[in-house]
């Protein structure tokens, strides 16, 4: 952020002012683009960094099995964290906005700068108070030992045989035995020779070879919540169609009679929505519930992930309905070929389908997060999210194609693109017909995903107590 706001600051960093006579603008030098994308560059890996660890590093701090309220206190912490995102993200379309708007680059890009030092400090100054999970080791090395041990045991027959007498495990394990699902992957943590495999002190000699019993469970769990994953991407390409705005300016937006909401304004109805919906779930709705589903978390976050996913379904048919009807319009007042008329409807009837894109994203985004710590061990927790953050970048890359497909195929032959720059022209309600269709096929996807899952709490994963030995390794138990 100081980067960024030093090519604001600084006049050697920006391009000569355009000569607004004659229309003519100086191109940016090389020296004067390197420090912007630097900047750019700087704030995804920061972002990267701390999007996936701060969400995991707070739930350390309020995570307790001892306490018969733990999953209740973990519920509101995951609600609560992401209502304070979205006020936040309103307070940066609204007030940063109007700050750079009004006050210039300089300050408006100054203050958020100001805000990142005071946040770094506030982190260092609490660093004494923190719970702090030590770091162990990597879980993608351990991963890849995983799939390489599995592969160069692959001879191994099951059922096992009877010289195959232990599965390997570490002295602070919790598991006995591995799981049965991905059972070919099992034959990474079998010790088939404990004097060549093992050291003197329970270790593997080679963990390329051999893997324990919690390196095989980790890669079990990803691999596990792939899928239901995969079933949040289409809704996150449906909230990232940027066409709102494009709508909205072409629709009367007057509020009252002397109060205009800005087209780019839209979309803060669907933040609003999400926090709006967290804080009521969370206070009202989850209690309500909890007496009756014996859930303290009020619905389970499979039920919310499902619900949101038809709620991104029903924004999509509303959306086809209010684009078809703006387009009517269009063609009744003859102003089709004018793509900066402002037509005589008002632009609150988008209101509705960013309120069901809101309560798409509390319900699936919360959902997901809270499926993937629950499913993963302890030391993933922050791979959860990493997954989440993850997808958004990968869905915003497959909307991205979506669109250049569609402008390319529907724009053949000459013909007005669905997506034309002027919307009058084109058939914006075809496309979110297209994405309702996707999100219908993708509700069914996640059905799917449901009937061949089954919920396992880490706390039920690591329920077989395993008696203290002197060795690093279990017997196997008898067929």
């Amino acid at each position: 952020m100081i980067l960024l706001w030093l090519t604001a600051v600084v006049p050697q960093l920006q391009p000569l002012s355009c000569d607004q006579l004659k229309h003519k603008c100086s191109a940016p030098n090389g020296a004067q683009i390197i420090p912007l994308l630097s900047s750019f560059l700087l704030m995804s890996v920061g972002a990267g960094c701390i999007r996936p660890c701060s969400i995991a590093f707070g739930a350390d701090q309020f995570d307790n099995k001892q306490n018969p309220n733990n999953e209740r206190v973990l519920d509101t912490y995951f609600n609560w964290y992401y209502a304070s995102t979205g006020i936040s993200t309103v307070l940066a379309m609204t007030v940063i906005v109007y700050i750079q708007d009004h006050l210039g680059w300089s300050v408006g890009f100054g203050i958020p700068a100001i805000l990142m030092v005071f946040s770094a400090l506030m982190f260092l100054i609490g660093s004494s108070l923190y719970v702090k999970a030590k770091p162990s080791e990597s879980l993608f090395t351990g991963f890849f030992q995983v799939l390489v041990a599995a592969f160069r045991k692959r001879g191994i027959q099951y059922p096992l045989d009877e010289e195959y007498k232990c599965y390997h495990r570490t002295r602070q394990s919790k598991l006995l035995s591995p799981t049965e699902e991905f059972r070919c992957l099992n034959k990474a943590c079998v010790v088939q020779d404990p004097d060549t495999e093992l050291t003197s002190d329970g270790l593997a000699s080679n963990p390329w070879r051999l893997c324990s019993v919690e390196q095989l469970e980790s890669l079990k769990a990803l691999l596990k919540v792939i899928p239901m994953w995969s079933t949040g991407l289409v809704l996150i390409v449906t909230m990232d169609q940027g066409f709102l705005t494009l709508q909205a300016n072409s629709m009367d937006r007057h509020l009252f009679s002397n109060f205009e909401i800005p087209a780019g304004s839209f979309s803060l109805f669907m933040i609003i929505t999400l926090t709006i919906w967290v804080a009521f779930y969370d206070r009202v709705l989850a209690p309500l519930l909890a007496r009756y589903t014996g859930n303290p978390q009020g619905l389970s976050p499979i039920v919310r992930m499902g619900m949101g996913l038809i709620m991104s379904f029903i924004a999509m048919v509303l959306a086809g309905v209010v684009e078809s009807i703006r387009l009517k319009k269009a063609v009744e007042e003859g102003v089709e070929d004018d793509p900066d008329a402002v037509l005589d409807m008002s632009a609150m009837w988008l209101v509705p389908q960013t309120v069901c894109i809101g309560l798409a994203e509390a319900l699936n985004a919360i959902g997901q997060i809270q499926f993937f710590y629950m499913l993963f061990p302890k030391s993933m927790s922050s791979v959860g999210v990493a997954m989440y953050t993850f997808g958004m970048a990968l869905a915003s890359l497959i909307g991205s194609l979506l669109v250049n497909i569609i402008n390319s195929i529907t724009s053949h032959g000459g013909k007005a693109s669905w997506l034309a720059n002027n919307l009058n022209e084109g058939h914006l309600d075809y496309y979110y017909w297209l994405l309702g269709f996707l999100n219908l096929i993708n509700l069914f996807y996640f059905l799917f995903c449901c009937r061949f899952y089954k919920s396992h709490h880490n706390s039920n994963m690591l329920s077989k107590k395993v008696p203290e030995k002197e060795s690093g390794y279990t017997p196997l138990p008898s067929a």
